[in-house]
């Protein structure tokens, strides 16, 4: 049994946190597919570490970490922001 609660949470709190990510050509960091990779396989490990809460006994992992993990890169990748030439970094 999935428990539902976690995972919508996890996942929106995500992807509000990956639609927030920009590309900066000043800083020359790139969000390449193995920056997603890793990503993505450290987000495992950790839910693994973690474990599910304690009542819950459907996986040994964090089912909340791994749709966050997902929901960062469904966001990034859907509405990660660019900055153009004169948007500024003064905030």
């Amino acid at each position: 049994m999935v428990y539902a609660g976690p995972v919508i949470l996890g996942f929106f709190l995500g992807f509000i946190l990956g639609s927030r990510i920009r590309d900066n050509p000043q800083s020359e960091m790139n969000f390449t597919t193995s920056v997603y990779i890793i990503f993505f396989i450290v987000a495992i490990i950790v839910a693994y570490l973690f474990g599910p809460f304690p009542w819950y006994k459907d996986s040994p992992f964090a089912n909340g970490l791994i749709a966050a993990a997902v929901g960062i890169i469904v966001g990034k990748l859907i509405f990660g922001r660019k900055i153009t030439p004169n948007e500024t970094e003064e905030e």
